[in-house]
């Protein structure tokens, strides 16, 4: 276990304390809703604005919080989402506006560790290739961080123009394995101007899809309220474990048995029961690492085979967290409302809509599955009124379509990139003033409706 301390330093001119609340807490509701409880307290108790407090016209404000965040998980894996507080503290400073000195810029590693924060790695697929891809061999503060959904060419050369010093590409620039690093091929053109400028790089991808309140909560949300459940659930990412059960003849032989499986370097967590005989039944959890040393140790103290079962033990699910999301809306809503919800949620003006069997565009909508990018191996089988997604092949459209479900496809692109905007909003209250986040203005989807 760790604690992490998010610092958030607004700038107000002139803002009341009680409308910075207001933006604070509807920022961090998402990320720390036990706080919003005290939030809302402490607003009611500021009635004065800031300017009747001090006669400046701009004023600094600092709010710190210390927050523990777990990364061992448990039956009930809290990994993604802060404890109660450990420390609260609310201060305000007034300054005059010449007399104020941002901070300082931050240590790659430090943004990298808000960026993990925020889309934790483990909740990354088995086969995505996540996390810091490019980073300088010198060290280099960060003071401008460009958010795209791809890293090309043109993105490329925007974040040299502005001399940037971080890019965070949704999807990963470098995904396959290369043995060789030549300028045939685009994508090690990328990386290579990156070392060769300094710039480091960094993709999220589906840590961000999965995480609670990431890409896919986001783009569900786009259709209309309703109780979202996931679709492929994400377990911890703790080692695994076995669990050994055995029975041992008396206390004396059972506690030698323990004090050399401690002595082995087995970690262990163990319960012992005695019936009514002399005998007591003993569970042994220890890391699949160490299970064969365990085994070994019970062998020669004459434990019998069939008194020793072995079991392995489940990974615990991390609510609110994996690929996909499926919504069972408060309001059914037509089709024809869901295709004018999604394109304004994207900020498109086309969409392709597929309408199921013996469905029309007045068909009533109660259940939604999504899925952002290219959603069909996580959509198949799923079933719902209206499956949304950035792309699927023909066939798997006929799949859906047979099987009585609508499908809205924006291409693939568009399902995700509207959430930087998003993440951006989530860095800039975790980062210092000294640190600027841009959303690229060169990234788009390389397919255009004409």
């Amino acid at each position: 276990m760790f604690c992490g301390c998010l610092k958030a330093s607004v700038r107000l001119c002139p803002l009341s304390c009680k409308s910075f609340l207001t933006t604070f807490t509807s920022s961090f509701s998402l990320y720390l809703p036990q706080f919003s409880q005290s939030f809302s307290t402490l607003q009611k108790n500021i009635q004065s604005p800031l300017s009747s407090l001090f006669p400046y016209s701009e004023f600094h404000t600092s709010l710190n919080i210390n927050t523990a965040f777990i990364r061992c998980y448990s039956s009930s894996p809290q990994s993604l989402f802060p404890s109660p507080p450990l420390s609260f503290s609310f201060s305000i400073f007034s300054s005059l506006s010449q007399s104020f000195h941002p901070c300082e810029p931050m240590d790659l590693s430090e943004v990298i560790e808000v960026l993990e924060q925020l889309a934790p790695l483990s909740l990354a697929e088995p086969w995505d290739n996540v996390g810091l891809l490019v980073e300088p061999s010198k060290a280099r503060l960060v003071k401008t961080i460009l958010l795209t959904n791809d890293l090309t060419v043109p993105v490329m050369e925007e974040a040299e123009a502005m001399n940037c010093d971080l890019i965070v590409s949704y999807h990963p620039p470098l995904f396959r394995p290369f043995k060789k690093l030549v300028q045939r091929d685009w994508k090690q053109q990328m990386a290579i101007r990156a070392v060769e400028a300094g710039i480091a790089v960094y993709s999220p991808h589906t840590a961000l899809d999965s995480v609670r309140g990431g890409v896919n909560d986001w783009l569900i949300g786009g259709v209309g309220s309703g109780t979202v459940s996931v679709l492929g659930q994400a377990l911890s990412s703790a080692p695994l474990s076995h669990k050994l059960e055995f029975t041992g003849k008396n206390y004396e032989e059972v506690k030698t048995v323990l004090d050399e499986l401690r002595e082995t370097g087995v970690t262990l967590q163990y319960t012992t029961t005695r019936p009514d005989s002399d005998a007591y039944n003993v569970s042994v959890t220890c890391p699949d690492s160490m299970l064969t040393s365990a085994v070994q140790t019970l062998s020669r103290y004459n434990i019998s085979k069939e008194s020793l079962t072995i079991l392995q033990v489940n990974k615990p699910p991390l609510p609110g967290c994996g690929q996909g999301r499926r919504s069972t809306l408060n309001e059914p809503i037509p089709i024809a409302t869901a295709v004018q919800r999604i394109k304004s949620h994207l900020g498109l003006s086309h969409v392709r809509l597929a309408l199921g069997a013996q469905h029309t565009l007045e068909t009533q909508v109660t259940t939604v599955a999504v899925c952002a990018g290219s959603g069909a191996s996580v959509l198949q089988g799923v079933k719902a009124d209206l499956f949304v997604t950035g792309e699927m092949s023909h066939h798997e459209v006929l799949d859906a379509v047979a099987a009585g479900t609508s499908v809205i496809l924006s291409d693939h692109s568009n399902s995700e990139r509207g959430f930087l905007s998003v993440l951006r909003e989530r860095l800039l209250v975790r980062l210092p003033d000294s640190v600027s986040v841009k959303l690229s203005q060169r990234d788009r989807d390389p397919l255009e409706i004409l």
